[in-house]
């Protein structure tokens, strides 16, 4: 299977499946000095961890991650970095009906499709456990990030028809909500018309919104390298999300040219714009202002409702579905967008280390 490695020069790849024996992530390109342990990363992935509220599967997880190769005395040697998270919850015999049938909103068909066999265990290698790894690897490279002064923050801007107050944003919401939104008032309507969904027996979708800030003008490459290009292809790889926006994204389409461009002033921080209609990024190039990137995530395909499908005889069936699913994906995705998010934008800033020849000479000279 191929397309499980992202990056060209902070590269990784994540491999395992929902109910194997652990997932992990291998880092190529971090480089030494760094100082990491396990807690760097743990903290990470306790946000993307199943189990812990009402709107979560009930799948307990510990996600605890073992740093195998790539640390020495506590910072990274240079080498490749390899993270183990041990699977500890499998419960199989939940999926053993799925092999014969297609759950509808699953990948079990293209899977078939494609590949002739799958792993029907909790949906393998497409199951939305597998960003387990991206998070792990993520987490470093959010590390590396502080460094440079560059910080990458996302949360929940809408779950259902519930959308965050901008006036009301509080930041620390974000980690203590169970929705992750930054806006209590609104945490409280979207887990009340989650409630509601779960009563239907069905799920609901929403809006992830992320912003980078600290990241200078001059990241990013023009043509088939375009920083909002490889964005959008990061936070699209995510199982459930189904559409990317930069800044005022399709809101672009009905407005005039007036309207949507950013005008540039001169001021003590030098060139600066006005608005950010452009979310931080011209000619997929980093403009200096915010970076702005919001990912639209589908409801959670696994609902108890009866439901129509076709069995692998080519036979019309009806399935209601067992186990233990999210009704609604968004709160665990929060910190999966932020790692697709880290990991794109580092290895952006590490390819532009060669741009110009003045970098090279002040590195070398």
């Amino acid at each position: 299977m191929a397309g499980s490695t992202l990056g060209t020069n902070f590269k990784i790849t994540t491999w395992g499946e929902s109910h194997g024996k652990a997932l992990g992530a291998v880092i190529d390109g971090c480089p030494a000095g760094l100082p990491l342990c396990e807690k760097d990363i743990q903290i990470y992935l306790d946000r993307r961890k199943p189990g812990q509220s009402n709107i979560s599967t009930p799948r307990k997880e510990a996600d605890q991650v073992e740093i195998l190769s790539g640390v020495f005395e506590g910072k990274t040697t240079g080498t490749p970095i390899s993270l183990i998270i041990p699977n500890t919850s499998q419960k199989s015999s939940d999926y053993s009906e799925i092999a014969s049938y297609y759950r509808p909103g699953h990948a079990d068909y293209t899977f078939d499709a494609k590949y002739g066999f799958r792993d029907y265990t909790g949906g393998g290698r497409s199951s939305g456990r597998e960003t387990a790894g991206r998070v792990a690897a993520g987490a470093v490279a959010i590390k590396i990030l502080k460094e440079l002064g560059i910080t990458v923050t996302a949360y929940t801007r809408s779950i259902g028809p519930v959308t965050i107050d901008d006036s009301h944003f509080d930041k620390s919401a974000i980690y203590t909500t169970a929705t992750c939104m930054p806006d209590p008032a609104a945490d409280e309507k979207a887990t009340a018309y989650l409630k509601e969904c779960m009563m239907e027996k069905n799920s609901s979708g929403g809006v992830i919104e992320c912003v980078v800030e600290g990241l200078p003008a001059g990241i990013g490459d023009p043509v088939f390298e375009k920083l909002d290009a490889n964005l959008a292809k990061a936070v699209m790889s995510i199982g459930a999300v189904k559409a990317v926006e930069i800044g005022d994204g399709t809101l672009v389409s009905s407005a005039k040219g007036s309207e949507n461009n950013d005008a540039f002033r001169i001021s003590s921080e030098g060139i600066t714009k006005k608005t950010n209609h452009a979310g931080g990024i011209l000619g997929g190039i980093s403009d200096g202002s915010t970076l702005l990137l919001r990912a639209h995530v589908k409801p959670t395909p696994s609902i108890f409702q009866k439901q129509e499908t076709v069995n692998k005889n080519g036979e019309n069936i009806e399935i209601e579905i067992k186990g233990r699913h999210d009704p609604v994906i968004v709160p665990r995705a929060v910190v999966v967008v932020e790692a697709m998010t880290a990991l794109t934008v580092l290895d952006a800033c590490m390819a532009n280390m060669t741009a110009r020849l003045d970098y090279l000479k002040d590195f070398y000279c």
